[in-house]
């Protein structure tokens, strides 16, 4: 292959303080912090990380890409994402969903999906 997926960036105001909301999230660590970018990933080894870039401007809509997050345990992941200092959000989901919409203390959407055994267990499902 002659490409892949270094970063993802996100646009941020408080980079240090993004950038740690997510490493309690993902149980990752800051791999590097510069005054104009840090970064996160799982290990100094890993391919893929997030990285965090300033902005001026505020967040004005919804996220044109969004992190889908799959716990063993919806309900229990929600509260401890919370008390890192997410927020439930509505955009539109309907009640019937098996998603639970927050964001993160930007405003930065993102899901997380119900419990990873029954996400397998609906792949494994479907029609071959």
């Amino acid at each position: 292959m002659a490409v892949s997926l270094h970063h993802v960036v996100i646009d941020t105001h408080d980079l240090p303080g993004l950038a740690r909301f997510w490493c309690g999230v993902l149980d990752w660590r800051v791999l590097s912090e510069k005054p104009r970018e840090v970064v996160i990933g799982p290990g100094e080894f890993a391919e893929t990380g997030i990285c965090f870039m300033p902005v001026s401007d505020p967040k004005a809509v919804k996220n044109r890409l969004h992190f889908d997050l799959a716990p063993d345990d919806q309900e229990a992941e929600v509260e401890r994402i919370l008390a890192l200092g997410a927020r439930r959000v509505d955009i539109g989901q309907s009640g019937a969903v098996g998603w639970v919409v927050l964001a993160d203390p930007e405003g930065n959407e993102f899901c997380v999906l119900r419990p990873k055994a029954s996400l397998i267990a609906f792949r494994d499902d479907r029609p071959s």
